[in-house]
């Protein structure tokens, strides 16, 4: 196989897990949207999407997009899960001849204090993590893993509808190059910033 076509192929399989992403966001905020119109038998119900931005220790930041979602049958609202996609595509590739990498995460997170603005959470977060090492000569490396990791911090949600979170996390997942990628590493910081969509 050239390089050229490698290289995109590459950027196909790329594209194909950032569209399975974005229909499985579509289905959640589509049945969220439905039930928040429904007759919702006195569940609440809220819907975030906005962006996050996050930054590897010693390494590369990774922008992308994130869905929160909550309803009072999950624990009287304390447990959120999430879908996000953070890449290094929308931020130290971009422009540059850093490593282009994709991490797909499904999350579930618990909010303390969330009938309150400032929210301490704690998360557990699983998915897939791809780097694209584009040069056929990197085969032999590692260069996906499942992930796995925890994050904690805070989350404050302002009187608009409007809410902000920074958190910090370990990947339990990380590697070395050898034994997983070499540029997945452990410790991340997060910014998420969420526009409610809807709140019932």
């Amino acid at each position: 196989m050239s390089y050229k076509n490698y290289v995109h192929l590459s950027e196909i399989k790329t594209l194909i897990m950032i569209k399975k992403l974005l229909f499985i966001g579509f289905l959640v905020f589509s049945f969220g949207s439905l039930q928040a119109q429904s007759d919702s038998s006195h569940v609440n119900r809220e819907l975030k999407a906005g962006i996050r931005i996050q930054k590897a220790q010693k390494l590369y930041w990774e922008n992308g997009f994130a869905i929160d979602y909550t309803c009072s049958k999950l624990y009287d609202s304390r447990i959120h899960l999430g879908l996000s996609y953070v890449t290094s595509r929308l931020g130290s590739a971009l422009n540059s001849n850093a490593i282009k990498q994709d991490n797909y995460i499904f999350s579930a997170a618990y909010h303390f204090r969330h009938k309150h603005s400032l929210q301490p959470i704690a998360r557990l977060n699983l998915g897939w993590f791809y780097a694209d090492m584009e040069d056929p000569v990197f085969n032999d490396i590692d260069n996906t893993a499942f992930l796995v990791s925890i994050d904690a911090g805070l989350y404050y949600q302002f009187d608009f509808p409007l809410t902000i979170g920074l958190t910090v996390g370990y990947n339990l997942s990380s590697g070395n190059g050898t034994s997983g990628p070499g540029t997945l590493y452990p410790i991340f910081y997060q910014m998420s910033l969420f526009y409610t969509v809807f709140k019932q």
